[in-house]
């Protein structure tokens, strides 16, 4: 993870305004989804970044921990939204759409389609535990709430769960061949799919879009 020491940089600013750390991050993900993580090297995120390569070190322990430090972006600003949705007193249903929709503005932010991250096969390294471990933990959410809505079946291998996510980070396909999105539009025909694969009724569906939508968008 990102720490606070560093090194003089090569050039006279951070690019970013927002650090040497940021800058490293921005630079990596831009080459892990153009050039893919394995041909990327220290030393190539190291000049894009603008800095010297040992540099890089007294930031992050290595390239696996900056391909950490980006997956987590994907994943944890979620689970905050996944917790405070799990402790409000609306409908389920509403909360779960509301879920979806900013999970997939979430994966549709940025420059680059951090997402595509999930498809690399050095996903399956064990120094990324926390990411797949914060994954889970979102992925139980999804299925507390999926449980919850009214007339869904008992499901304890959490497969709905399981169908509604894939929905929602079926973004990351959708910004592989159009990388601009309109996130506006899609963000919330997404949820209604994901409600809709519940067999969750129009009339269900279209008050989870009016409340869901004061959830995460209040007035």
């Amino acid at each position: 993870m990102a720490t606070t020491r560093g090194r003089p940089r090569r050039i006279a600013a951070a690019s970013s305004g927002q650090g040497t750390a940021v800058d490293i991050t921005n630079a990596a993900a831009q080459l892990f989804c153009t050039i893919g993580y394995g041909s990327t090297s220290t030393h190539r995120i190291a000049e894009a970044a603008g800095i010297r390569q040992a540099s890089i070190y007294h930031y992050f322990a290595g390239k696996h921990e900056i391909l950490l430090e980006l997956l987590l972006g994907t994943v944890q600003p979620s689970l905050l939204v996944a917790q405070r949705l799990l402790d409000s007193t609306e409908p389920a249903p509403a909360r779960l759409w509301a879920l979806c929709v900013s999970d997939v503005r979430l994966l549709s932010s940025g420059p680059v389609n951090l997402g595509s991250l999930y498809l690399l096969p050095e996903l399956a390294d064990p120094r990324l535990a926390e990411f797949h471990s914060r994954r889970q933990h979102l992925r139980a959410a999804y299925a507390v709430l999926v449980a919850d809505c009214p007339g869904v079946p008992a499901d304890p291998e959490g497969r709905a769960a399981d169908l509604v996510l894939a929905l929602v980070e079926s973004v990351i396909l959708r910004r592989r061949e159009e990388p601009v999105v309109d996130v506006r539009d899609l963000a919330p025909r997404i949820a209604d799919a994901a409600l809709r694969t519940l067999a969750l009724d129009q009339a269900t569906v279209e008050s989870a879009r009016s409340r869901g939508t004061g959830l995460i968008d209040p007035s």
